[in-house]
């Protein structure tokens, strides 16, 4: 298999963190995204959404989006430890709270990351206005997750998940765009920090 892959990107991070918690390492292509290479007619023509991470299997088959490369780890490759849930409740528990984190939580943050940061003039055509919008959205949400974790240690529930992934690596990530747990959220907090000393956390951003 081959990861085409970006170092310090936000959904490469996600795919990073799921095969270091499987203890898989895989081959990787880089991608440099600020020169375009993603949207080059060689790159697109073996990657359907020309972006990254996409997986190439052994046979040539390719994935795209995080969650899909995700599931077909721990389906085909290693289930354990379980990342997605073991039976129809924890997968659809699981699914509903990372497509919250997902939609939520990281949307938000990349829209105001993406409409108000200086070295993202060069890749969008930046609303400032609608980017400081999305910071409101996001610090809301962030609340909110505040008040969730008072009463469970992960995301979705009693174990680390996949959830867990994509909001903890959607925070550190857009810390560049200014959001971080506020001294008052300390379940957030808490909750940032005991993902980030898991040891495969030190894979999200490496590279």
């Amino acid at each position: 298999m081959k990861l085409f892959t970006t170092p310090k990107a936000i959904s490469p991070a996600r795919v990073h963190f799921f095969l270091a918690e499987k203890g898989i390492e895989v081959e990787r292509e880089l991608i440099n995204l600020m020169e375009g290479e993603h949207r080059s007619a060689a790159y697109r023509s073996r990657v359907p959404n020309g972006r990254v991470p996409a997986l190439q299997l052994d046979d040539g088959t390719v994935l795209c989006e995080t969650v899909a490369i995700s599931r077909y780890v721990e389906e085909a490759i290693q289930p354990d430890p379980p990342l997605l849930g073991t039976n129809p409740l924890e997968r659809a528990r699981i699914e509903m709270y990372d497509r919250m984190m997902e939609l939520e939580l990281m949307l938000p943050m990349a829209m105001t990351f993406r409409h108000t940061h200086p070295a993202m003039k060069a890749l969008e055509d930046q609303v400032a206005e609608y980017g400081e919008k999305q910071r409101g959205v996001a610090e809301r949400r962030l609340k909110r997750l505040d008040k969730e974790l008072a009463g469970r240690d992960f995301i979705a529930g009693d174990d680390f998940s996949i959830a867990d992934i994509t909001a903890w690596c959607s925070i550190r990530f857009f810390r560049a765009a200014g959001f971080t747990p506020a001294d008052e959220q300390h379940h957030l907090r808490d909750w940032f920090e005991r993902i980030g000393n898991r040891p495969a956390a030190g894979a999200a951003f490496a590279g």
